[in-house]
């Protein structure tokens, strides 16, 4: 197919600066899935405007458009838009299996402890009442559970991705306008998808597809593009400032006290920061942030093979599994906080005990894989058609 001039993919090869930034954005999430729990204080989300969810967002959007960029060069839009949709119902397929047993843990501990309000609480009482429609509503991911929105926004943006990649092969800063454009008229207008059983997404995919857009675009060229900006040295002064007063205004929505620093009126401007229509200081907040690690954490550091971040690029290597899991042990975690004790000690302790958890996983599902490798080259010449039926 015919690419434009613009595009330049990234270099082969895994970029381990994205997996270590995914596997703390599954900590994170899972962290900041636990409410008043004191560890979730050293998270990103306290300290500016963006958090975990559109670093997983922007991460998610750069590596489909590299993956399935390249396939789309090389084999047309066919192939590459039937391996998008298949990876799409992959992390379906994912998030009705976590469906199904978010439901059943937080039913099964909410019988243990005999307390119904947990029910209302992590948003499955309806189920209970009238789980055949509950059920169907959630198929067509309407309704979700408390903390489960994410993967049915992820889902929405891979199947409208295969035409958007097309025109980001052909036409970058075109589709990346048309995408702004698109976000601006759903802030403007209001545009969201209706949730069951009232109300709308949490996350519009209407303007969070913008960040995703984002990150497809960063991975076709827009990174080269970017380096004028990343590099000059007069724009590190305008953007530490705006990452510090995103620190004052953050932190002065949580304390009082710290209001006094800044005018009141810029208090007012920047919050609440609307989450759910991706509010434009998240966006501006978290290009920031980007644009600094890519000038301060080049794609070769060395520190990437200290063995004290193993443990996050693994988590963001085995994403999905992680992720998934993450979100089981945060409600689990939040009712033994609810339940059994809300001490600092077992803040501490869940909130260590579910990381070391989710890391392990990482391990297992890593070291699973190269024990399939070696299986599948034994197979003979004829198994293809006998894993492909």
């Amino acid at each position: 197919m015919q690419v434009s001039p613009q595009v330049q993919l990234p270099p082969q090869g895994r970029d381990y600066r994205l997996d270590m930034l995914r596997g703390i954005a599954n900590w994170a999430i899972f962290l900041d899935h636990i409410p008043n729990n004191v560890v979730n204080w050293i998270t990103t989300r306290n300290y500016g405007f963006a958090d975990a969810a559109d670093l997983f967002i922007f991460i998610s959007g750069y590596t489909v458009a590299f993956v399935y960029g390249r396939m789309m060069i090389g084999r047309g839009f066919i192939i590459a838009g039937s391996r998008v949709f298949k990876r799409a119902w992959q992390i379906y397929v994912a998030h009705l299996v976590l469906f199904v047993i978010y439901i059943a843990e937080v039913g099964y501990l909410a019988k243990k402890y005999n307390d119904p309000k947990l029910l209302g609480e992590f948003n499955v009482a309806g189920f209970m009442h009238d789980p055949a429609e509950t059920l169907y509503q959630g198929l067509i991911l309407a309704f979700k559970p408390v903390n489960m929105d994410v993967l049915p926004l992820y889902i929405v943006l891979m199947v409208v991705f295969p035409p958007v990649l097309w025109a980001l092969l052909r036409k970058p800063n075109l589709t990346l306008f048309a995408s702004l454009a698109l976000y601006l008229a759903a802030r403007h207008f209001g545009w969201n998808l209706a949730a069951y059983p009232a109300g709308s997404w949490y996350f519009n995919p209407f303007t969070w597809q913008f960040l995703f857009t984002i990150g497809a675009w960063f991975a076709l060229g827009g990174t080269r593009q970017s380096m004028p900006l990343v590099q000059s040295r007069w724009l590190t002064i305008p953007g530490a400032v705006y990452l510090l007063f995103a620190l004052f205004v953050t932190l002065g929505g949580r304390f009082l006290n710290m209001q006094d620093i800044l005018p009141h009126w810029l208090y007012v401007a920047s919050i609440p920061n609307d989450k759910t229509n991706l509010d434009p200081s998240r966006i501006v907040h978290f290009l920031i942030v980007t644009f600094f690690i890519i000038r301060y954490v080049p794609r070769d550091w060395a520190g990437f093979d200290r063995p004290i971040f193993r443990p996050m690029i693994l988590c963001g290597q085995q994403s999905l599994e992680v992720f998934c899991y993450g979100i089981f042990l945060a409600g689990a975690a939040h009712i033994i906080l609810v339940e059994v004790s809300d001490a600092i000690w077992m803040q501490v302790l869940v909130s260590v005990v579910g990381i070391a958890l989710m890391t392990s996983l990482a391990y297992y599902r890593s070291w699973s894989k190269k024990l399939d490798k070696p299986a599948q080259k034994a197979l003979p010449a004829a198994s293809p058609n006998i894993a492909n039926a």
